[in-house]
């Protein structure tokens, strides 16, 4: 269900209903709306629409554009997902929590091409048990300008770990492989 959530929020850039979102699969709109509506942290817009969930149309510190138009992610590792998943090359921008400066990646749906600055990691919560509210989670995910720039992220986060974009990239892109979310002409 999220695969085709997040394409028609890329395509269309407005929040989808419950009902064009089960036109395209096996769900019934009860089953669409249960779902969703069981998730603490996806976005609704005033009318009831789904304006996101992983990938949402809200500003969040991580942007992804693509073809003149800027999606965003839950966490950092959300947006390395996103050219797999929708099929499209663009950009991710983000900026470091701990010096401020500005993260820049360049993304196609096989992984980065470029990377600035070039010693960029991402921070990551792998937790063993499921987590009610993925957002609370999500905060935790993070690029930083590289990793002495997290050593503050790790300590106070001793279950975290920190690895670089690419190491990350290639975990994300088995994940949507695995999942089925990669588009078949990828």
């Amino acid at each position: 269900m999220l695969p085709a959530l997040w394409r028609l929020l890329a395509d269309r850039g407005v929040p989808v209903t419950i009902d064009d979102l089960a036109a395209t699969g096996p769900w019934t709109p009860r089953q669409v709306r249960e779902e969703f509506t069981r998730q603490p942290g996806t976005d609704w817009d005033d009318n009831g629409r789904i304006a996101g969930f992983g990938l949402t149309l809200r500003p969040t510190p991580h942007g992804f554009t693509f073809a003149g138009r800027t999606v965003y992610g839950f966490c950092a590792s959300d947006t390395l997902d996103f050219p797999a998943v929708l099929g499209r090359p663009g950009v991710v921008t983000s900026t470091c929590p701990t010096t401020g400066r500005r993260i820049r990646l360049e993304l196609t749906p096989d992984g980065p091409t470029a990377i600035d600055p070039p010693t960029a990691v991402v921070s990551r919560m792998r937790p063993s048990v499921a987590v009610p509210d993925i957002r609370r989670l999500c905060d935790l995910g993070n690029f930083f300008g590289s990793p002495e720039a997290a050593a503050g992220w790790l300590a106070a986060n001793p279950d975290g770990e920190v690895v670089t974009v690419a190491e990350e990239s290639e975990v994300v892109s088995l994940a949507m492989t695995r999942l089925g979310w990669v588009p078949r002409h990828h």
